[in-house]
């Protein structure tokens, strides 16, 4: 199974609750899967760059309508949870969008369960994660994402994930800065151009 930003958990296992207690203290972020806690890694220039590019897009394209977007630093649940309970993700996801009235675990409103669609920007060390267990995980458990997106840090690349009846997911990709990602879920469209801008990619011999 993949795990996330670290390969080695920082604590013993722990419940949803000593989770959560513990990580509305920490100073810094850690993600929580099946009882294991990792630490996040930091990002490089062109993680932190491509992440500012999407959410100034899904702002100036969501002004006004009724989806917003949220920073890296809210904490998504995909399980069902019980204070007890070990098995399930609390996620820091790039970008995600919700629609509507969000709902969220509890009063702290730190924990949003109805996430409409969440952005990942791949780097060597999250990918595959992103792509496996993380996305398992969004997919079985958040009934409310419709688009899951994965963006390299690589090359002009955005990778899109849309669901369709019957938890079937249909797959499509945009390459190149000349390209465009239309996301049905938020209805916005994002040209790879401004998805990176500033971020230069290394020229083919």
């Amino acid at each position: 199974m993949a795990t996330p930003r670290s390969t080695q958990p920082l604590f013993d296992p722990l419940t949803f609750a000593e989770y959560l207690a513990q990580e509305r203290e920490a100073e810094s972020r850690h993600e929580y899967l099946d009882g294991m806690v990792y630490a996040m890694a930091g990002e490089t220039l062109e993680h932190s760059t491509i992440c500012a590019n999407v959410s100034g897009e899904f702002y100036a394209q969501l002004k006004g309508k009724p989806c917003r977007t949220l920073s890296p630093n809210m904490k998504i649940l995909s399980g069902v949870y019980s204070p007890r309970q070990s098995k399930g993700l609390f996620s820091y996801p790039d970008v995600a969008v919700v629609c509507g009235e969000p709902k969220f675990h509890d009063e702290r409103r730190d924990v949003l369960l109805n996430p409409s669609l969440i952005v990942e920007v791949l780097s060597q060390g999250t990918e595959l994660f992103d792509r496996d267990e993380k996305f398992l995980r969004y997919r079985t458990c958040l009934d409310s994402l419709q688009n899951y997106v994965l963006v390299s840090t690589a090359t002009p690349r955005v990778e899109l994930f849309q669901r369709q009846p019957l938890g079937v997911w249909l797959y499509s990709e945009a390459t190149g800065l000349d390209a465009m990602i239309s996301l049905p879920a938020i209805h916005c469209e994002l040209p790879l151009s401004d998805i990176y801008a500033r971020i230069e990619f290394p020229v083919d011999n």
